[in-house]
């Protein structure tokens, strides 16, 4: 059972990233790290940040069943490999997994006892300036994210698979939100 596995989960732009890191302070979790086929950004290490691999290297491991999801967005594959899952058995804790709505739609079909959240933005305009204001990206690619993040609530409301929907509109009050959810839900475990 999988009943410690915990998917966080939403468009770009919603704070998944940010809350993700800030869970561990006050959990007792692993966060997963995800292989992807992406060049890294500025300050992203591998091993920490992600795996990152060559796509060669990411099809070999989709055909020898390496991973427990995985997805193609903007380009690049993204999945989450079954050692993350094997390293949080052996150590005991929680494991969050910080994937994509597709990723964690794939997870919630395998492991029904995952608890899935939804983050979401306070609103559209909140979504479209918080995706400008990365300046990682340029402003076609921007309006492509934005498309995309639509796309993505809703895949997430028509697959009705996620347990929870959580608004970041303040992060400190999300934050404490989603420690409050997981938290409940061990309780329950």
């Amino acid at each position: 059972m999988w009943n410690n596995l915990i998917v966080l989960s939403g468009p770009s732009g919603t704070g998944k990233t940010t809350i993700a890191r800030a869970l561990p302070g006050r959990l007792d979790l692993v966060v997963s790290t995800s292989a992807t086929t992406r060049p890294p950004r500025r300050g992203e290490t591998d091993g920490k940040d992600y795996y990152f691999v060559t796509p060669e290297e990411f099809k070999r491991r989709i055909a020898e069943n390496r991973f427990v999801e995985w997805a193609e967005v903007f380009g690049h594959c993204y999945g989450t490999p079954i050692e993350e899952l094997e390293r949080a058995r052996k150590s005991g804790k929680m494991l969050l997994l910080e994937i994509d709505v597709q990723g964690g739609i794939q997870i919630k079909k395998k492991f029904p006892e995952a608890l899935a959240i939804l983050l979401l933005p306070p609103d559209e305009p909140a979504l479209r300036q918080r995706l400008s204001h990365r300046g990682t990206e340029a402003p076609e690619d921007v309006q492509r994210r934005f498309a995309k993040a639509q796309e993505e609530v809703r895949m997430a409301r028509e697959a009705r698979c996620y347990d929870v929907e959580v608004v970041n509109d303040r992060l400190a009050e999300t934050i404490n939100e989603v420690v409050s959810i997981i938290r409940t839900r061990r309780k329950q475990a």
